[in-house]
C-alpha cells in the first residue's frame, strides 16, 4: 500500500487491524498532491454553489465536496490506482467565472501529469470549469461530452450559472471550430421547457429519456449508440448530475427527480464510457448534504466516485504541466 499522507480532518475512518488480508481503505491511500505526483486521479473539490443560486436552485452544493470525502473514507480499496487530493475551489466572493478558471486550470494541470480529474461537486457549474480544463489541455482533440443529467443545462442567461455550462461549451466550440458532441442520459420531459428541447435538437444534442432507460433493453440500445460515438472522439468529458437518479437514492439535490434512472442503469452507462480508455475528465455534481437523507446520496455519490477511479485509464500525454497554486491547499 502507498504510504497515505495525514490530512487531518478529512481522511479519517476505520482500521481493520485484526484483518489477514487486503483491508484497506481510501482514507489510508489518499494522498494529498504533492508537485511530483504521476498518474492515478486527482480528487478536485469545487466547493461552489454560486451557479445554482443564480439559477434559482436550493443552496447547499457548496459543502458537497467535504460530504463526499467523508462517504468516499470508508470505501474500501479494490484496484483504485494512486489517489490525491488537490483541495478545494472555493468561491466566497461571488466570482463565478474565477472559480470556474480555477478549478479548470486545476484539471488541466491533472491531465498534464497523467491524471485523471475527478471532480466533487459543487454545482453543475463545474462543468464549465471542467471543460475549459480538458481543452487547455487537449486543444485539438475532438471532445465527447457525456451527461448523466435529468436536465439538458443549455439554459440562456444573461449571467452563467448551473443551467448554463453545456451552452458554454457549445459557444466555445463554434468560436474555436470544433465540433460541439453531446450526449445526454436520463432528460426528463416534466424538468426541460420545450425551448430546451427545441435548443437541444437545433444544437444536435442526442438525448434519451429517464422513461427509456428503466430496463436493460433500453439501456443496451443507449449503450451500443454511446459505443458508436466513443469510437468517433478522442478524449472524452464524463460529468455526473446526481439528480439523474431517484429522488429515493437522491434526495440530496437542488431538483430530485420523480422518476429518475436506476442506478444499475446509471453504472451500467458509466462503466461503457470507462471502457472506452478515453476519459480524459470526470465529476460528480449537485451533491447537497444540507438537503441529504441520512447520507444517502453522498453515499450514492461514492460509490459512482469509486467506481470511476477503479475504471479510470487516463490516457498518457508529454504535455509539460503547468504550475498553479493550488486553493485551501491541503496540509502536508
Amino acid at each position: 500500500m502507498t504510504q497515505a499522507i495525514a490530512i487531518p480532518g478529512t481522511w479519517h475512518g476505520r482500521v481493520d487491524t485484526e484483518e489477514t488480508g487486503p483491508s484497506e481503505r481510501w482514507h489510508q491511500c489518499v494522498q494529498a498532491l504533492r508537485a511530483d505526483a504521476r498518474g492515478g486521479v486527482t480528487l478536485i473539490g469545487f466547493a461552489v454553489d454560486e451557479g445554482v443560486r443564480r439559477n434559482a436552485g436550493r443552496a447547499g452544493a457548496v459543502n458537497g465536496p467535504q460530504a463526499l470525502r467523508a462517504a468516499l473514507a470508508n470505501m474500501p480499496v479494490a484496484g483504485e490506482p494512486a489517489l490525491f487530493d488537490a483541495g478545494d475551489v472555493e468561491c466566497s466572493d461571488g466570482d463565478l467565472d474565477v472559480a470556474q478558471d480555477q478549478f479548470a486550470a486545476q484539471v488541466a494541470a491533472a491531465i498534464a501529469r497523467g491524471s485523471l480529474p475527478l471532480g466533487l461537486g459543487g454545482g453543475h457549474e463545474i462543468a464549465w470549469g471542467s471543460f475549459q480544463g480538458i481543452v487547455r489541455a487537449r486543444p485539438d482533440a475532438r471532445v465527447l461530452v457525456v451527461n448523466l443529467d435529468a436536465h439538458f443545462d443549455l439554459r440562456v442567461a444573461a449571467r452563467a450559472n448551473s443551467g448554463t455550462p453545456f451552452l458554454q461549451a457549445q459557444q466555445w466550440c463554434a468560436a474555436s471550430g470544433q465540433p460541439f458532441d453531446y450526449r445526454v442520459f436520463g432528460i426528463s420531459r416534466f424538468a426541460n421547457t420545450q425551448a430546451l428541447f427545441d435548443r437541444a435538437d437545433a444544437l444536435r444534442v442526442r438525448y434519451w429519456l429517464d422513461e427509456d432507460l428503466q430496463d436493460h433493453e433500453g439501456t443496451a440500445q443507449a449503450r451500443e449508440a454511446l459505443r458508436c460515438d466513443l469510437r468517433a472522439c478522442d478524449a472524452v468529458y464524463l460529468t455526473v448530475c446526481l439528480d439523474v437518479l431517484p429522488a429515493s437514492l437522491a434526495p440530496g439535490v437542488s431538483a430530485p427527480a420523480a422518476l429518475g434512472v436506476p442506478l444499475v442503469r446509471i453504472e451500467a452507462l458509466i462503466d461503457e464510457v470507462l471502457d472506452s480508455g478515453k476519459v480524459v475528465a470526470a465529476d460528480l455534481a449537485e451533491l447537497n448534504p444540507t438537503l441529504d437523507r441520512d447520507g444517502v446520496t453522498a453515499r450514492v455519490a461514492a460509490r459512482l466516485a469509486a467506481r470511476i477511479a477503479r475504471g479510470a485509464q487516463p490516457e498518457p500525454h508529454r504535455a509539460q504541466a503547468t504550475t498553479v497554486p493550488l486553493l485551501r491547499a491541503l496540509p502536508t
